[in-house]
C-alpha cells in the first residue's frame, strides 16, 4: 500500500508537465516521419537482397520466320536468365520516358532498356560469314535517286522486313574487348551519374545474361555447319587437302547421301573431342551439360512501384523497421525522467526522510519505478497505434505478441533507467550518464541504423550485450516475417525480463538514501 502511494506521488508529478509528456510522445514519431520520407525502399536490406534490374522491353519479335527459339522472343530468354541469377529481381518499366524519369531523379542507378529489334539483333549474330546482304552493300547504302530496284532491294535486307530469314543478315559480331557491346543488339542501358557503382553492377549483370544467352546460340549455330554438306564443298577447295579426299569430295560417283554421311561423322568426331559440351545446343544449362534452372514465373518479375504510397509513403516496408526501432530507443530515453526525479527529491530532502518511513529499498526502488514503467506502457503502445494509423505499418499475423514485447521491453528499459537514478548525485550526472549510454546502447544495438542483420558477424555478437538488440529481434519476427518464430519472441521477452531484473537489483545494491 505503502508503495501505491509512493508510485501515485511520482505520477502526479509526471503528468502534471503536460507538454514534456507530449514532446515524450511525439520526439519519435518525428523521428520516423523524417527517416520514412528520406529512407529508400532498401533500408535495412543486404546489398544482394537490393539487387534489382529495371527493365523496359520494347522487343517484337523476330517475325514469321522462327529458327530456334524456346520463347516467344530472345528478350523472354533473356530475362529468364536474369530471374535465375542468384539474388536478382527484375522489375518492369512501362515505357522509355518512364525509365529515363526514374534515372534522371535518382530513383533507380540504372535501367536496362530492351530495343524493339532485340530478337532480329540476337538472331543475326554469328561466327560464320555474314549473309547476302554484303554482296549488296553498296547498292543497299548508296542507291541512285529514284532506282526502283535498289529501293527494293534494300528493303529486302532491312531488318524490319519478314519476307526472308534473318539467316540472310548475318553478320552482326557483338562481342568486344569488355564484353557484349550492347548497342550493337539495340539495348541501352540508362545511367545515373550519381550512383556510379551501382550502375556499374547492374550493367555487369545484364553483360553476364547477354553472354550466357547469346554465346550457345553462337556456337550451336556454327557447330552444326560441320554437320552440313556445304561445309563438304568449302573443305574441298583447300588446297593443302590430299588429293584422294578431295577426289571423293568432288567425284559425281559419290551420292549426296555419302557426303552427309561424311558431315555427319565429321560433326560427330569434333563432339566427342569436347565431351564435357553439347556444342549443338543453344542454351547456356544445354551448351554446358548442366541442369536447367526451373523458376516460377508467377514471382519471376514484378511491376515497378514506389514503395508506400502518398507522401508519407505510408505502408512502407521501411515502417516496419523504423517505427520498432524507435520505439525502443525512446523506451530508454526515459531513463533521464527517472533519474531526475530521484535528483529533485535528494535535493529537496525528501530520501534523507524516506530513511525513517517505514519503508524497504526495494520498496522505495518498486515506487519510483511503477510511475516512469505506466508512461514508458503507454509511450510504446502510442507508437504502435501512431505507426499503424500514420504510416500504414503492419502488424503482423500474430499482433498479440506485440502487447509481451512492450512490457518486457519497457521493464528492462526502467531497470536501467533505476540504476542510473541510483548511481547520479546531480541533474548534470543524470544528463552525462543517460544520454551517453543511451545513445551508446542505441548505435551497438541497431536502433539508430536498420536492422543490424546487415552487419558483420562479430559486430551482431557485439549486439546482443543489449538489451535494445533481443527486443528488435522479437519485433523483427513479429513484423517482418509471415510465420513468427514463437520460441523467438518468447526468449527475446525472457531475456528482457531479466535485463530488467538483474538492472534492478544492481540498482538496489547501489542506492543510498542519505544523500551522499
Amino acid at each position: 500500500m505503502v508503495v501505491w502511494t509512493l508510485a501515485k506521488k511520482d505520477l502526479r508529478l509526471l503528468l502534471r508537465d503536460a507538454r514534456a509528456l507530449i514532446i515524450l510522445l511525439a520526439m519519435p514519431v518525428i523521428f520516423i516521419l523524417v527517416l520514412g520520407i528520406s529512407l529508400g525502399e532498401n533500408f535495412g536490406k543486404k546489398p544482394a537482397e537490393g539487387l534489382r534490374v529495371s527493365v523496359v522491353n520494347e522487343d517484337q519479335g523476330i517475325g514469321k520466320h522462327k529458327s530456334w527459339l524456346p520463347e516467344e522472343t530472345w528478350s523472354k530468354l533473356l530475362l529468364r536468365d536474369l530471374n535465375e541469377s542468384a539474388d536478382i529481381r527484375v522489375e518492369f518499366l512501362e515505357n522509355r520516358a518512364e525509365a529515363e524519369h526514374l534515372v534522371r531523379t535518382s530513383k533507380r542507378a540504372a535501367v536496362l532498356v530492351i530495343g524493339n529489334k532485340f530478337s532480329k539483333r540476337v538472331e543475326r549474330c554469328s561466327f560464320l560469314a555474314s549473309g547476302w546482304s554484303d554482296h549488296f552493300n553498296i547498292l543497299c547504302a548508296y542507291p541512285q535517286p529514284g532506282d526502283p530496284i535498289a529501293l527494293a532491294l534494300r528493303g529486302l535486307f532491312d531488318e524490319s522486313q519478314d519476307l526472308l530469314p534473318l539467316y540472310y543478315h548475318d553478320g552482326i559480331n557483338p562481342f568486344h574487348r569488355d564484353g557484349v557491346r550492347l548497342e550493337s543488339l539495340g539495348v541501352t542501358v540508362l545511367k545515373d551519374e550519381t550512383q556510379q557503382t551501382a550502375a556499374a553492377i547492374i550493367d555487369q549483370v545484364a553483360q553476364g545474361s547477354h553472354l550466357r544467352v547469346i554465346l550457345p546460340w553462337m556456337i550451336g549455330r556454327a557447330f552444326e555447319k560441320i554437320g552440313d554438306p556445304t561445309f563438304l564443298t568449302l573443305l574441298a577447295r583447300e588446297e593443302q587437302l590430299p588429293g584422294a579426299v578431295k577426289m571423293f569430295l568432288t567425284s559425281p560417283f559419290v551420292s549426296a547421301q555419302q557426303k552427309k554421311q561424311l558431315s555427319a561423322g565429321l560433326q560427330n568426331s569434333v563432339q566427342n573431342l569436347f565431351p564435357r559440351y553439347n556444342l549443338t545446343a543453344k542454351t547456356w544449362a544445354a551448351l554446358t551439360k548442366e541442369h536447367e534452372i526451373t523458376t516460377d514465373k508467377s514471382t519471376m518479375n514484378t511491376a515497378y512501384a514506389e514503395d508506400g504510397s502518398g507522401w508519407l509513403k505510408r505502408g512502407g516496408s521501411r515502417y516496419q523497421l523504423l517505427v520498432p526501432s524507435y520505439l525502443v530507443m525512446f523506451a530508454f530515453f526515459l531513463v533521464l525522467t527517472a533519474g531526475w526525479l530521484f535528483v529533485s527529491e535528494r535535493r529537496q530532502g525528501t530520501l534523507k526522510r524516506l530513511v525513517v518511513a517505514p519503508l524497504t529499498k526495494g520498496q522505495i526502488l518498486l515506487g519510483k519505478m511503477l510511475p516512469c514503467l505506466f508512461i514508458s506502457l503507454c509511450q510504446g503502445y502510442f507508437l504502435l497505434g501512431a505507426g499503424k494509423l500514420l504510416f500504414d505499418m503492419n502488424w503482423g499475423p500474430e499482433p498479440w505478441w506485440l502487447v509481451a514485447v512492450v512490457a518486457s521491453t519497457s521493464f528492462a528499459a526502467m531497470g536501467l533507467a533505476m540504476l542510473i537514478a541510483s548511481v547520479a548525485r546531480t541533474e548534470s550526472q543524470v544528463a552525462i550518464y543517460g544520454t551517453l549510454l543511451v545513445l551508446v546502447l542505441a548505435g551497438l544495438s541497431g536502433c539508430l541504423m536498420g536492422d543490424r542483420h546487415t552487419w558483420t558477424d562479430q559486430m551482431q555478437h557485439i549486439s546482443r550485450f543489449t538489451p535494445h538488440a533481443w527486443a528488435l529481434d522479437a519485433y523483427r519476427q513479429l513484423l517482418t516475417t509471415t510465420g513468427p518464430d514463437q520460441e523467438i519472441v518468447g526468449t527475446a521477452c525472457g531475456v528482457l525480463c531479466a535485463f530488467g531484473g538483474g538492472l534492478m537489483a544492481l540498482a538496489w545494491w547501489c542506492l543510498r538514501l542519505d544523500g551522499e
